[in-house]
């Protein structure tokens, strides 16, 4: 049994899609439950996502981290996947997530993102970021994202859940979570994923600002960056 996290603020134009996705899976559908966690939208966004999901509720804590917070503890099942309102699931995700788990001492998987926008330059860098990952997860380091990762719920807790950072939160969690079990990257765990931000700013300045902002509420450090820490969701720029 599965539970999927999408936080979502004004996404009316993508929800419906990730949220059909998420219906037309591989893994039937009385073995997982679709969780939406609005940072309170001024848009259509939970008009939709209650035609879709089984539960829509009001983001209470702060952030990004702090809205899938908010749906793990109000899951039902102890296998939590999140992802993002403008990514789309292929139809074996939940499967192919659910295959990892069979292992017991597994308590986290992370797969890699492929463009929605299917550019060249798009398909470049997520190519570049899916082999830093699969390097990087050898040596124990992991670049989770939040758009396509899974984990048990009971480490997860046991760690305190993701943190209130302005961005990097999802890098963050892995170095707490992986004193508590084995994490794994598998590349065959693919989510279709939104370059919007990216393609809106400069790719270095998003990604050099996502890092500083990291560093900066990991260590508390006195350094004037960009700050993300949107309402909800990391795309309201």
């Amino acid at each position: 049994m599965i539970s999927v996290i999408i936080p979502t603020y004004n996404e009316e134009k993508n929800i419906g899609r990730c949220l059909k996705s998420l219906l037309n899976q591989t893994l039937p559908r009385d073995k997982y439950e679709i969780i939406v966690v609005d940072g309170g939208s001024e848009d259509r966004t939970v008009k939709i996502a209650r035609k879709y999901a089984d539960k829509v509720i009001l983001q209470k804590s702060e952030g990004v981290g702090g809205a899938r917070n908010d749906g793990v503890k109000l899951a039902k099942y102890d296998l939590i996947a999140t992802t993002d309102a403008d990514c789309i699931a292929p139809r074996d995700w939940l499967e192919k997530i659910k295959e990892n788990f069979k292992e017991k001492d597994i308590i986290c998987v992370y797969g890699k993102q492929e463009p929605l926008e299917n550019t060249f330059k798009n398909r470049i860098m997520l190519k570049l970021m899916s082999l830093l990952n699969l390097i990087t997860s050898r040596l124990n380091i992991h670049l989770t994202v939040g758009a396509n990762m899974a984990f048990r719920k009971k480490p997860f807790l046991s760690v305190g859940g993701y943190k209130s950072y302005s961005a990097g939160d999802d890098f963050e969690l892995p170095l707490r979570l992986k004193k508590k079990g084995k994490i794994v990257y598998d590349s065959k765990i693919r989510i279709l994923f939104s370059m919007r931000r990216y393609e809106k700013e400069n790719t270095i300045k998003v990604l050099l600002n996502w890092g500083l902002n990291f560093v900066k509420s990991k260590y508390n450090l006195n350094i004037r960056v960009e700050n993300y820490n949107k309402k909800c969701y990391i795309d309201k720029i």
